[in-house]
Order: C-alpha cells, then sequence, then structure tokens
C-alpha cells in the first residue's frame, strides 16, 4: 500500500519562501508520475509540478520560473521549491502520485501567502 506524507507547509510573507516535501512509502520507483496539486477555497484542484514517467517535468503556468521540483530517489521523497510567493499561491497543497495504475493523494498541507 502506498502513502504519501507531506510536509513544510505554512504562513509566508509575499515574496518569501518554503519547501515542502513528499514522503512515499510503499514503492521505490524512480519512474513513478510524482508531483504537486493544489486547491485554493472555492477553486478546483489544479497541476502545480509534475515528474513524468520519463522524468521530465511540467509546470503550470502560474508558477513557472518561481517553483521547482525535484526528488531523491534514495529517500523517496519529492520536494516542492516555492520562491517568490503572492497571495495567490495561497492553497492546500497535495502530493500525488500515479504507480501501478492507481492514483494516490497525500492529505494535504496548508500554504498561506500574506500581502
Amino acid at each position: 500500500q502506498v502513502q504519501l506524507v507531506e510536509s513544510g507547509g505554512g504562513l509566508v510573507q509575499f515574496g518569501g519562501s518554503l519547501r515542502l516535501s513528499c514522503a512515499a512509502s510503499g514503492s521505490r520507483s524512480s519512474r513513478n508520475v510524482m508531483g504537486w496539486y493544489r486547491q485554493a477555497p472555492g477553486k478546483q484542484r489544479e497541476l502545480v509540478a509534475m515528474f513524468t514517467s520519463g522524468g521530465s517535468t511540467n509546470y503550470a503556468d502560474s508558477v513557472k520560473g518561481r517553483f521547482t521540483i525535484s526528488r531523491d530517489n534514495a529517500k523517496n521523497t519529492v520536494y516542492l521549491q516555492m520562491n517568490s510567493l503572492k497571495p495567490e499561491d495561497t492553497a492546500v497543497y497535495y502530493c500525488y502520485a500515479y504507480i501501478t495504475s492507481r492514483n494516490y493523494w497525500g492529505q494535504g498541507t496548508q500554504v498561506i501567502v500574506s500581502s
């Protein structure tokens, strides 16, 4: 059974930085699709950044140049470095993985950016 555990959210001022972590247990493939989504109040969940099965990365246009996704295969952990944060980045951030044809989600971590 795959479990995703996120950490690193919190309150930060406009222009600040945060790093989110997502540790995956139960699967150790470096080719797993893993990444981050977010959901702001009253809005649909949206893709933020993702590793594809081929190892390439995809980013939402709204975060390109500010956010960086990375992974440590030895630790089976995916990170999201968020710089130059804006109030519109405020949301619950969810770790996501697609492993052996199943979708997995973390419990979510809150990010609040104050203006």
